[in-house]
Formats: C-alpha cells, structure tokens, sequence
C-alpha cells in the first residue's frame, strides 16, 4: 500500500505554526511527504530543508494574493501540493500547517486505509477533530467547531481542495463518499502566543476579506484578547508526542472558568438534541458518509 502525505505553508515562523511537528506526525504513515512552501516574508523555506530527510520533498511555490474571495487560494496552494502527488498512490494524507496526528491513532489509520484500499467505492476517510483553543490545555465545546473533516483521500480519482480547503470534492462537484476512521486530528490553529495570534488575525482575514472590511472587524491591538470564547472544556488527554516539547515551551498563561461557559438557546437546543438522538443538527457536511 502506497501512501504520501502532502501539506503546504507559509510564513511559519511569523505566525508560529507547528508545521515542522505536523510534518513529523504524517512521516511514520508515508513514504513520502509533499511539501508545498510559498515565498514568504520569514525563513519558512530554511525551517521546512532543516528537515533533512529523505521522505521529505519540497516544491516552491507562489501565492496568488489577489484571490481574496473565500480563502481561495488555501485551495490553491493545496491542489499545487496535490499535484504533486504520484497518482499511483493508493492513498494521500493531507494535513494543514497546524494539524497534528496523534500517534496513537496510526494503527486505526493504517487499518482503515488497508480494509478500503480496493473498495473503489470509497474516495477517501474521515477523521474526528480535537479544536485546542488559547493554550494547550483548553479544547472549543460548541457546536461552532467541526467535528470531522476529510484528511484521506485517492489522489487518482481527480480530487481538488475545496473552497478554502477545508475539505475537498472531486470531478462534476461531486462530495467525496467516505468512511469515518477512529482517530482524531489535533487541531492547534487558535493556540498561539496572543502577539502572534494578533497578527495571524489581521493578515488572515486578508484571505477572505477586504482592506476595509478588516479595518471594521479586526480591532488593531498587541494582543490577541482570547476571552471572547464561547464554551471550553479542560482537555485531560495527553497531548501527540511530537507536540510534547513544544507543549512544555508555553511561555504564557491562558485560565477559563469553565463555570462561566455561554451557551445561547439555539446551542442548548443542538447540544440536546446530539446527547439524546445522536445527530448534530445544522451540521456542515462536505461529504457522503457511507
């Protein structure tokens, strides 16, 4: 069974992506991992050959910065990452610059890839996510976090990125038909030093938004204010082994008071309708689960 794994990225340092940690955690998985590494204001190309392995390919790449209707060009930077993908593979793993595997969920993702490799039914697997949110030690706890995304996919069936990545489609618009695996997919991308937070927001926003749009939306300020949340949980899990030093580097401190968690009516209602029946009501599904 062949698998690659393929990611893409830019300005990591600037913004303090674990991406060299997220790298890591695809590489006991495949046998090769496409790296798709845009120009960037910071030495994010330097960070990405300081992984001296023989696994790793770097592509350059350019980003189109005028696509800035819906976080386009995430898409774009994913198919280029795709693209380069051997199309004899049996399977591509994708993961976002701040998305981690826990390594005690590769023998599920092994399992799970090797029981529908030649079920060409199956265009690609689904995967739980863990939302991380302020510090390592907090997780989102409503319903305005996804809970599964595609990270699996058959690079020979003409799959693209969809949209601003989050998921992907394939030939006619067609949603993927897919099998949910039992393993979860850290995701890091709301933990950060609150500076380098900040900055993440106001150049981000860019992605989707216009110049005023940001100037109205995103208060210029030092600090991400990382108060503002809705509802977290305490996370009591250990964290993937790749992120551990990273974890114990925290050089701030982020505390909730899980008492004053804000569930409006319309939350409640959703929460209690999942706990009773099992179906998460008004959930975004870019996919055929089969």
């Amino acid at each position: 069974m062949k698998v690659v794994g393929f990611t893409f990225i830019r300005n990591a340092i600037t913004y303090d992506y674990p991406v060299l940690e997220s790298i890591n955690s695809l590489l006991p998985l495949c046998e090769e991992v496409v790296v798709a590494v845009g120009r960037s204001a910071d030495d994010t190309l330097g960070l990405i050959r300081s992984l001296t392995l023989p696994k790793i390919r770097i592509i350059e790449t350019e980003w189109d910065d005028t696509l800035r209707e819906g976080g386009r060009v995430l898409a774009q930077e994913t198919d280029k990452a795709l693209a380069a993908v051997p199309v004899d593979a049996d399977w591509a793993i994708y993961l976002q610059a701040n998305e981690v595997l826990h390594e005690a969920d590769y023998e599920a993702i092994r399992a799970g890839m090797a029981q529908w490799k030649d079920d060409k039914a199956v265009d690609g697997l689904l995967l739980e996510y863990r939302h991380f949110y302020a510090s390592y030690d907090y997780v989102g706890d409503s319903h305005r976090w996804y809970r599964r995304e595609i990270r699996i996919v058959r690079p020979s069936i003409g799959v693209y990125s969809y949209r601003d990545a989050q998921g992907f489609r394939r030939a006619g618009n067609k949603k993927l038909r897919v099998k949910l695996l039992p393993a979860t997919v850290h995701h890091y991308g709301w933990v950060k030093p609150p500076a380098a937070m900040q900055r993440k927001q106001q150049d981000f926003n860019k992605l989707w938004h216009s110049d005023d749009w940001v100037a109205q939306h995103v208060t210029p300020a030092a600090e991400f204010d990382y108060s503002q949340v809705d509802a977290l949980q305490r996370f009591t899990g250990q964290h993937p082994a790749v992120m551990q030093p990273r974890v114990a580097r925290q050089n701030w401190r982020f505390d909730h008071d899980l008492s004053r968690n804000t569930y409006r009516f319309k939350e409640k209602v959703k929460r209690w309708l999942e706990a009773t029946t099992g179906w998460r009501f008004g959930e975004y599904r870019n996919y055929e689960l089969i």
